[in-house]
């Protein structure tokens, strides 16, 4: 009895092995589109991807050449467009060739290589945001300490942390969905390589995939939303304390622009987690999640030009000198 329990483990090893090797690519079953659709579907995201691309590197280039936007803020400010930068990069240009290429399939190591980016690059995202709503309120509720407390080491610190914490977070996911097994359904419900979209289609006990994704967001996303709100409480209490209204307003125009990044990011984001645990349309998923992924990058750069004069003074002085300099 023993030998024949052995001999047939030993049998069904090699036959699960088998499944699991043949099992090479993704289906990234993107919006689900029509023939007829892709045209407009490729239009519409490489547009998006060209806007996302040069509003971000004109920030990045325009606070890098003015010495006079060297500040925390504008630090800051820099690293959240090169994260919002590769972010989009991710994920737009392999769905732009796929649909070039009319091949929707994409390979398992490429497939987890895009989502462990994203993760990368969204959690950093996450984290700048916490960083820039400190420099905030330092910058209102201890005016005459601003220089001392967010000096260039703090600032660096901070930088260097959001990429540790980041890189390690999404290390930690990625090497828990490469134990799993996916053996028949290989369709992913999905543009990129999602981490939640990927794990319906495991094979394998995913359980402790969930409760690693319930943990780290207890940590990583409502900690950094905690400090953010705690600040802006902060701010708006020093504000109301302000005895005229044009110091009011000057005071608070200093951090409109990033409240109004930190409501589209964490308002899309919720979005993306309302939508995918309420309807059961996949369709309207992916769009959701496209507003989170691509969308809110590209309108990054616009909330800051439009509501900032210095970036505005910078990027007319960097456009000059490259015109001057042809």
């Amino acid at each position: 009895m023993l030998f024949s329990l052995f001999f047939l483990s030993r049998k069904e090893s090699p036959i699960i092995s088998e499944n699991q090797t043949k099992f090479t690519d993704f289906i990234l079953l993107r919006f689900s589109e029509k023939p007829e659709q892709q045209g407009t579907l490729f239009g519409l995201f490489f547009g998006m991807y060209l806007v996302t691309v040069i509003g971000n590197l004109l920030i990045i280039l325009a606070i890098g050449s003015d010495s006079h936007l060297h500040t925390p803020m504008y630090f800051f400010l820099s690293n959240l467009s090169f994260a919002d930068f590769c972010m989009v990069s991710t994920t737009v240009p392999n769905m732009l060739v796929s649909i070039l290429l009319e091949n929707k399939a994409i390979t398992y190591v490429n497939c987890l290589a895009q989502m462990y980016f994203f993760m990368v690059f969204g959690c950093m995202d996450n984290f700048l945001l916490t960083a820039m709503a400190y420099d905030r309120f330092v910058a209102i509720c201890h005016p005459l300490r601003y220089s001392a407390i967010m000096n260039p080491s703090l600032c660096c610190l901070l930088v260097l942390l959001s990429w540790i914490i980041s890189l390690l977070d999404s290390l930690l996911h990625t090497l828990m969905v490469i134990r799993l097994s996916f053996c028949t359904d290989h369709e992913i419900q999905h543009f990129f390589c999602d981490l939640a979209e990927v794990l319906k289609l495991s094979c394998s006990d995913t359980l402790m995939n969930y409760i690693l994704i319930y943990i780290l967001a207890g940590l990583l996303a409502i900690l950094p939303i905690t400090g953010i709100l705690f600040s802006y409480i902060q701010i708006c209490s020093s504000i109301l304390k302000i005895p005229s209204a044009r110091g009011k307003y000057k005071a608070f125009s200093t951090c409109g622009s990033h409240l109004s990044v930190v409501s589209l990011f964490y308002g899309t984001g919720l979005g993306v987690y309302l939508s995918s645990s309420t309807t059961y349309s996949s369709w309207k998923s992916t769009v959701v999640s496209s507003m989170y992924s691509v969308v809110t990058p590209m309108l990054n750069p616009f909330i800051y030009t439009l509501r900032n004069k210095d970036i505005k003074d910078a990027l007319r002085k960097l456009i000059s000198r490259t015109v001057s300099s042809q």
